[in-house]
């Protein structure tokens, strides 16, 4: 069974009011493919649409902010991220406002709408910015989780949802703690450290490295800012060898994250399974991972190669 990870913001934002916390959203005239549509159904005087114009999202969510609401941003993360970047930098951040952009359809799995919105550049955008913390779930549950997460957590967020349905890994009852990645599988050969859709591709991959006599660890990176430094160079130390995986850049996001991490902890040998700087293009979400190798012959391939240094 499979869930966008977009499905879990209206809900989530109708659990956080429902449950006494005064949450509102701002959204830009997407608010129906965002999701927050839902929340403004069950809260009409909570949702704030300011129509075609992301800088005024963010402005006004940042007013929101300062009158002592939790404030949500909706649009798509290519709008939402790279068309109000000012905004977020100068205004959320640099004043270290309690705003959580929550923008959707990020990464290639947005599909036929091409490469012009398949946003591939946003976790670099909010990473290197002070002040804010960047989490990308894998599923819908840890969507709900890193939703919540942002909303109990005082300061700017960027959370990064999907627009394609994506395999269910966790459960309600899983936790989630900010600057903490979890260890989905032990392995003593390779760390594959994934994020986002690719979690599921990693374990994909894991399953068909084991069966080549390949012990690998998956480790979901779901907090990339601030990093769970300490399990990765556990997992470096322990395998030697690491391979990312992100629907992303490779510049910038996970990998860049990790490669920095390495440098000064542990190095060892390295591959970022990526988007290789480049735009998308138009195709159907599991057409387009295969062909921008994010999938997960793409990261088994990656694994092998590394194996095959580590023997020279």
């Amino acid at each position: 069974m499979s869930k966008a990870t977009r499905a879990a913001l209206g809900e989530t934002l109708i659990e956080l009011a429902d449950g006494g916390l005064d949450v509102v959203a701002v959204d830009a005239d997407l608010a129906g493919s965002t999701t927050t549509a839902a929340f403004g159904k069950v809260y009409p005087d909570r949702l704030v649409e300011v129509g075609i114009a992301e800088a005024n999202m963010i402005d006004v969510a940042a007013g929101l902010s300062l009158a002592g609401k939790v404030a949500f941003t909706g649009s798509f993360a290519v709008f939402g991220t790279g068309r109000a970047y000012d905004q977020i930098r100068n205004t959320v951040c640099y004043s270290d406002l309690n705003v959580k952009l929550a923008p959707t359809h990020a990464g290639v799995t947005v599909g036929p709408d091409g490469g012009s919105h398949q946003m591939l550049e946003d976790i670099a955008l909010m990473r290197v910015l002070p002040r804010m913390r960047v989490l990308v779930p894998a599923d819908y549950q840890s969507a709900k989780s890193a939703l919540r997460l942002a909303a109990h957590t005082p300061g700017p967020f960027f959370v990064r949802l999907g627009r394609a349905g994506v395999p269910e890994l966790y459960t309600a009852e899983d936790d989630f703690e900010l600057g903490r990645a979890k260890v989905l599988r032990a392995g003593d050969k390779v760390s594959l450290i994934a994020c986002g859709v690719e979690v599921s591709a990693a374990l994909e991959a894991a399953d068909i490295l084991a069966a080549r006599d390949i012990s690998a660890e998956v480790i979901d990176a779901f907090s990339i800012k601030p990093l769970d430094t300490a399990t990765i160079l556990e997992s470096a130390a322990r395998t030697g060898r690491v391979v990312t995986c992100e629907e992303h850049n490779i510049i910038g996001g996970l990998g860049s994250a990790v490669a920095e991490t390495l440098s000064e902890g542990f190095p060892c040998p390295l591959l970022r399974v990526g988007v290789q700087d480049r735009f998308g293009q138009s195709g159907e979400p599991d057409e387009l991972l295969r062909f921008f190798g994010l999938d997960a012959p793409a990261i088994v391939e990656a694994a092998l190669r590394l194996c095959d240094v580590r023997k020279m």
